[in-house]
């Protein structure tokens, strides 16, 4: 364990409005990360991980939404977790290295010896004691979480090449065209406040190459997110430059300083998912119930169908939520505040939002009920049971 005089500051990202289209239509009507998933917002589970982390002084959550969005939520999770989590609105997009870098006055405060990074949109085990260690006994600038997964999928990814013996990061490329490798970035960190020279360096760099030599750099494809934005007046294109405050984790500062002795890679074992799209946010609300039956089995509902609803496998339900003794709910099953659940309900691999009807003998099945919606009797809401596919599973937005 750390010595007591080390402190670490954690830092989630969390976007913005901008970002999390492919969330839609759930993402209309609260901030992507407050959708629930196993009956919490999704930010909860990250900040919940950083309990365990020692030594811990500070949690900063750095977005664009506006603050009145979050204030609620890092006011309660505060108060419930006994953490303190600040929110940090940025003024603009900075890139998920840049923001980093605007708030680092703030991150260094406390003089942290180790930061933790983490983005929101990741379900994982979040093994970050343990990922802290092995970060200390490497000795580098810092240290990325890691999975395998099958070379098919790797290339939606940023994918990556360790040493099998140092787990030194030997090349990093961000979702390549062909395959370079079955292991992918997490998008958990540890890293120490030298990251912040090695942003600085990428906006030094940038300011003295100067517009003449980024346009001459496009035919390299070093910088793939310059793109043409204009092509009025004259058949010639112009592009727009990256402003030297966007600094890119991955591509500005991974890709750069793989080979270098100063990143290293710490391998999980456990589940790891990206929560892009609707359909993989009840994928993953279902790889936390299970997580709960290990860690926290106390949140998860019970019954036998006799004082209450017959309950198979994990399954979460608010306090709040009424279900009527003859319904059957399960497995992974998450019901919101208010919902109500009639009898001979049948409920599976769904999640069910606030003030949600299911009326009587209704079949609910790979599927999201949004706010306030009304399942009729004898109806049948039924998705398919593929997360990744654009028509998989069935979603209702708010009513």
């Amino acid at each position: 364990m750390g010595s007591s005089d080390e402190r670490v500051v954690a830092v989630i990202l969390v976007g913005g409005p901008t970002k999390g289209t492919r969330f839609r239509p759930l993402s209309l009507n609260i901030p992507k990360p407050l959708f629930p998933l196993a009956g919490q917002p999704m930010l909860y589970h990250p900040i919940s991980a950083c309990k365990k982390i020692p030594n811990l002084a500070q949690i900063y959550l750095i977005g664009f939404y506006e603050e009145r969005e979050l204030a609620l939520f890092v006011s309660s999770v505060s108060n419930e977790l006994k953490l303190p989590v600040r929110y940090l609105k940025e003024d603009k997009p900075h890139g998920s290295a840049g923001g980093l870098y605007y708030f680092r006055d703030l991150i260094m405060e406390d003089d942290p010896s180790h930061i933790v990074l983490l983005n929101c949109d990741v379900c994982c085990s979040f093994p970050l004691s343990d990922m802290l260690e092995a970060h200390k006994r490497y000795g580098g600038m810092g240290t990325i979480l890691v999975s395998q997964v099958s070379s098919e999928s790797a290339n939606q990814f940023g994918e990556l090449v360790a040493d099998p013996l140092t787990n030194e990061l030997l090349h990093y490329t961000e979702k390549p065209e062909t395959f370079v490798s079955d292991l992918i970035n997490c998008g958990v960190y540890i890293f120490t406040p030298e990251v912040f020279t090695a942003i600085q360096n990428v906006a030094n760099v940038r300011r003295e190459r100067g517009w003449s030599n980024l346009k001459r750099k496009l035919s390299c494809n070093v910088y793939p997110a310059l793109k043409p934005f204009s092509q009025q007046q004259s058949k010639k294109v112009v592009y727009r430059a990256l402003p030297m405050d966007f600094v890119r984790l991955d591509q500005d500062i991974l890709s750069p300083l793989a080979g270098k002795k100063q990143l290293y890679t710490c391998k999980t074992m456990d589940f790891w998912e990206q929560i892009k799209t609707p359909g993989m946010s009840l994928r993953c609300s279902s790889l936390y119930l299970s997580q709960f039956g290990h860690t926290c089995p106390n949140l998860l509902a019970s019954g036998d169908g006799k004082s209450g609803a017959t309950i198979i496998g994990n399954v979460y339900i608010h306090p709040s939520a009424k279900v009527h003794h003859t319904a059957k709910i399960g497995p992974n099953v998450s019901i919101s505040a208010n919902a109500r659940v009639g009898a001979g309900a049948r409920l599976s691999n769904c999640i069910i939002l606030d003030d949600v009807e299911v009326k009587e003998h209704a079949l609910v099945t790979h599927a999201i009920v949004g706010w306030k919606s009304s399942i009729g009797r004898w109806s049948r809401v039924e998705g398919q049971d593929d997360y990744i596919a654009q028509l998989g599973i069935t979603i209702l937005g708010r009513h």
